[in-house]
């Protein structure tokens, strides 16, 4: 008889399909991503923490895994579900498969299941619990075990992707035939506070000739008192911003003596540190084609995108103003204090694979440091 894996969620269903990568369990919140590419960079994005990530394109393994492609240093969605996954890549720079990569990481994955069926009730119901199994192959015990899987708000996700030491970055972005190109520079110093970083947006602070030292959460406020940065970046991560109690101190501590700039989770907490407050979206963003208006130009960017938080703008004083809103629900994209050197945006400018519209978003982080 073939294997067969099973997918159980808290609302009593679920899905019989067949098993890839790892053999075993796992279990997590079920969030959808609608990015056709780019599945090795999601799989290594640590913002997917505690997260089962379903993928709404039908075919996902088509051009294999590769070394480069990565945006951390190993994956951390708790699975992976597809409809069908694709063992026999074709690509140049492919050198495995995507069900030998989550082996060789021990992530649980799940194919063959009607992934438009589940995707409709995430999008009806909201975020939902669930858990995969390749070895119980009773669906109600799963079920059960769904129920008292705990709340991504309960988590401390950032304390388990956050770097544990100062380092330095020197890698630029990537060039044919090159690779990712190393070089030195004598710009801005940014410091980098690492809640779950992707490499590429280090990738393209240094693009803009920035030298960039990445810091942990804990320590923060003490190297930023110690090594006086031009600019204090706060980066993206996983989990309720709410839980990151470091990032909030840092900006107050430094609000008005030094330029702050964030993406995603750390725009979250700079939305929390000047006062407003934030809530969990239904179902979240998660994918590489969400419309973003720039309200000071009226210009309309195709963003990347993956929060399950976001900031109200009710709560937010006249002090601060919304620069950028997402034009599917009229969510925060991004805000800006009126007077003082302070900026931010939800989404991702340095997404790669997807759209490059915003990458002029790092340009103004950078020029932060003449404020």
């Amino acid at each position: 008889m073939a294997k067969s894996a099973i997918l159980a969620l808290e609302d009593g269903s679920y899905f019989v399909g067949k098993p890839f990568g790892a053999e075993g369990e796992t279990e997590g919140e079920l969030i959808f991503n609608t990015s056709m590419t780019g599945y090795q960079e999601i799989l290594t994005d640590p913002s997917y923490r505690g997260q089962i990530v379903v993928m709404t394109y039908t075919q996902i393994g088509n051009y294999g895994i590769n070394e480069e492609d990565i945006e951390s240093a190993d994956i951390h969605v708790s699975g992976f579900v597809v409809r069908e996954a694709f063992e026999e890549y074709s690509n140049w720079r492919g050198k495995k498969s995507i069900g030998a990569y989550l082996r060789e990481r021990g992530i649980v994955g799940i194919q063959g299941i009607d992934t438009r069926a589940l995707v409709k009730k995430i999008r009806e119901r909201g975020v939902i619990r669930g858990v995969i199994s390749t070895v119980e192959k009773d669906p109600l015990k799963l079920i059960e075990r769904a129920r008292a899987v705990p709340d991504i708000s309960e988590k401390d996700l950032v304390s388990e992707v956050s770097t544990k030491e100062i380092y330095h970055w020197d890698q630029g972005p990537w060039e044919l035939g090159k690779g990712y190109i190393k070089f030195e520079s004598e710009g801005p110093h940014i410091a980098v506070i690492d809640f779950g970083i992707k490499y590429n947006i280090l990738r393209r602070f240094r693009n803009e000739g920035a030298r960039v030292t990445v810091v942990p959460p804990e320590i923060a406020v003490e190297y930023v008192r110690r090594e006086n940065p031009d600019v204090i970046f706060l980066s993206n991560g996983p989990g309720d911003p709410e839980r990151v109690k470091a990032g909030i101190k840092l900006v107050k501590e430094f609000l008005g003596k030094k330029p702050i700039a964030g993406i995603c989770l750390g725009c979250q907490i700079i939305g929390l540190a000047l006062g407003g407050k934030t809530y969990k979206l239904k179902f979240g963003h998660h994918g590489a084609n969400h419309p973003v208006k720039d309200l000071r130009t009226g210009k309309i960017e195709i963003t990347a995108q993956n929060h399950n938080f976001a900031i109200d703008p009710e709560s937010l004083g006249d002090e601060v103003e919304v620069t950028h809103l997402n034009l599917l629900d009229e969510t925060v994209e991004g805000i800006r204090h009126r007077e003082l050197p302070v900026f931010a945006v939800q989404y991702h400018p340095e997404n790669s694979p997807g759209p490059h519209d915003s990458y002029y978003l790092f340009r103004e982080f950078v020029e932060l440091a003449g404020s």
